[in-house]
């Protein structure tokens, strides 16, 4: 990473965005980025801001498409997401600056407003499954094309195309290919037809924050109209997340009457993407909810 140019250019676009002049800049490389290089910006000794950098070809327009998401989710209204303060291209790098956000604690309230704020944002409907645009879960793509129902939607975007690529790689075989086509007669008895709710995408725990002021955020999305039981089912899939929120999230907006069928065969599409991601170790979850069905 031509290093120097960026940071120039960082330091620039910060002294714009504070309208003041940057009289110390430390650039500080932070963990927690999977497939981004991540640092903490500090200007003056006083503001921090949030920058992540990746390649530009490796994962085209991939800060745009986060850029995107996180103002779409912002425009609601309804829960807090990073203040998105610049996206470009630079030296075949792409950026993002984000505002920082200082971490604060969980307590009873956060998990009641977390619950209750998730279901607001399910609450924002389209006629349509699907997003105007193409984005990314993890480092990889994901097709939004509008599609009235939810099973169409749920089968040929979001579970074939990981099928094809775990297949194309070896990782499933003609066994999971069979259980799949069996599983998708099934489909229309588990989904009762819903209005498409505005999803987070990728609501896993490590895809939202607590503030300093004790309120969730919500990073990292990859957002599209789709079935609200996609959002629920990850929040189950690696735990983190308190009974209080689901019973809050329940008390605002229902579960279906069968939530836990309709979580397990959600679940079905995250499994899928970790299975191409990071290899067989998730084979034996995919394989569990096929024989459930």
């Amino acid at each position: 990473m031509p290093a120097d140019i960026i940071e120039k250019y960082i330091k620039q676009i910060l002294a714009e965005k504070v309208r003041s002049p940057v009289s110390s800049f430390n650039f500080s490389p932070i963990g927690g980025g999977s497939i981004n290089d991540t640092f903490k910006i500090t200007i003056n000794n006083t503001r921090y801001f949030f920058v992540k950098i990746n390649n530009a070809q490796k994962f085209p327009a991939l800060f745009e498409k986060e850029r995107n998401g996180l103002n779409f989710i912002a425009e609601q209204k309804i829960i807090r997401t990073p203040e998105v303060l610049h996206s470009s291209i630079i030296s075949n790098y792409q950026i993002l600056v984000l505002e920082w956000i200082s971490e604060g604690l969980k307590s009873q309230t956060f998990w009641n407003i977390f619950g209750e704020a998730l279901a607001k944002l399910h609450k924002v409907t389209s006629e349509d499954h699907g997003f105007y645009e193409m984005n990314y879960i993890g480092a990889l793509p994901q097709t939004n094309q509008y599609t009235k129902n939810w099973i169409d939607f749920f089968i040929h975007q979001r579970l074939q195309p990981q099928i094809n690529l775990a297949a194309s790689k070896g990782l499933l075989f003609k066994k999971h290919i069979e259980g799949f086509e069996k599983l998708y007669p099934e489909l229309v008895n588990i989904f009762e037809e819903e209005n498409a709710s505005l999803l987070h995408g990728d609501l896993w725990r490590g895809n939202f924050m607590c503030d300093d002021s004790g309120r969730p955020v919500l990073i990292d999305p990859a957002i599209y109209f789709g079935h609200r039981s996609m959002d629920l089912a990850m929040t189950t899939l690696f735990s983190g997340f308190d009974r209080i929120f689901y019973d809050s999230y329940n008390y605002h907006f229902p579960f279906p009457r069968n939530y836990q069928e309709q979580w397990d065969v959600c679940n079905l599409y995250p499994l899928l993407i970790h299975l191409n991601l990071f290899g067989s170790g998730y084979l034996h979850d995919i394989e569990s909810v096929l024989k459930k069905f």
